[in-house]
């Protein structure tokens, strides 16, 4: 079997009231679990729970793709308050846009709410890095990233984490190599390495 490469993620909790102790952060915590149930790869995490102003969270995407992360997810801030500017904030720095995430995000959360279509996830590549922007909540979260499943534990939905390790292989990152359990990556049989858990 080929060597696991280690993988820097950077994950972004975007609350004013989070940031200033109002009340417990859920998103890092949440995000943090997730990616170490989801990932056979050793993970480096650099975290930073920001408010919700744009000119902070667009330098902290910079500061954390400088940062050699491959991947970076932020939580909140997708909404349409007034203080919801983290889709602006990311694609203010973005080199590509990657509309298809954000649609497949509104999609899963169609399933469960009608007031899916009010948010405004979006994803965006900088440099070598991919940055998704997901819902604020634990459980939108994981069903996001995971997708849906049947009772029997059929695929339902694809979560939007099954095209990420493939889309980090073409921008240059770190071979990602999931739990099938939890998130089966898709890539072309002429993207999989051999000797890989995939």
């Amino acid at each position: 079997m080929s060597e696991l490469e280690v993988v820097r993620i950077g994950i972004v909790s975007v609350s004013d009231r989070a940031s200033t102790g109002v009340y417990e952060d859920q998103g890092l915590p949440a995000l943090n679990a997730w990616l170490t149930s989801a990932l056979h790869n050793p993970i480096e995490f650099v975290e930073r729970l920001i408010p919700d102003e744009q000119a902070r969270i667009s330098a902290t995407l910079i500061e954390l793709v400088d940062a050699g992360c491959s991947l970076v997810l932020t939580t909140g801030g997708t909404g349409p308050a007034l203080r919801d500017v983290t889709p602006e904030a990311t694609l203010a720095v973005a080199h590509k846009e990657m509309p298809g995430f954000g649609e497949q995000m509104r999609q899963i959360s169609l399933k469960f709410v009608p007031t899916a279509i009010l948010s405004r996830q979006c994803a965006a590549i900088r440099d070598k890095a991919l940055i998704l922007n997901l819902p604020g909540q634990p459980k939108a979260i994981k069903e996001t990233l995971e997708g849906l499943r049947s009772e029997s534990g059929q695929s339902l939905v694809p979560g939007v984490f099954a095209a990420v390790p493939y889309c980090i292989d073409l921008i240059g990152g770190p071979y990602l190599q999931t739990r099938g359990e939890v998130c089966k990556a898709f890539r072309p049989k002429s993207a999989i390495r051999p000797g890989t858990l995939d």
